[in-house]
């Protein structure tokens, strides 16, 4: 069984900074990409960043200059570096993993439970 598990969501002030983390952990023979979602009430599930294994990164147009994806390989872990934070960033935050259990099976996407930030303004 594959687990992601999401900390560091909170209440902050806007032009504040937070810092998300996510570990993977279980079954888990290789990792293809990590990435973060965000979902505000009523309104559809985005990508905010993601990172390839070799460190490749995206970001949605939103967030570029303001976040910043990492992450350990070594560990399994991701994190999300959010600064200058915004009343519009207020949204419930999941991590996700593309990612092979074990070397018999293809490579799925794995969701965390997610982890509610909230700026206020």
């Amino acid at each position: 069984q594959v687990q992601l598990v999401e900390s560091g969501g909170g209440l902050v002030q806007a032009g504040g900074s937070l810092r998300l983390t996510c570990a993977a952990s279980g079954s888990i023979f290789s990792i293809i990409n990590m990435g973060w979602y965000r979902q505000a009430p009523g309104k559809q599930r985005e990508l905010v960043a993601s990172i390839t294994s070799a460190g490749s990164t995206n970001y949605v147009d939103s967030v570029k200059g303001r976040f910043t994806i990492s992450r350990d390989n070594a560990k399994n872990m991701v994190y999300l570096q959010m600064n200058s934070l915004k009343p519009e960033d207020t949204a419930v935050y999941y991590c996700q993993s593309f990612l092979r259990p074990t070397w018999r099976e293809r490579a799925q996407d794995y969701w965390g439970q997610g982890t509610q930030v909230t700026v206020s303004s």
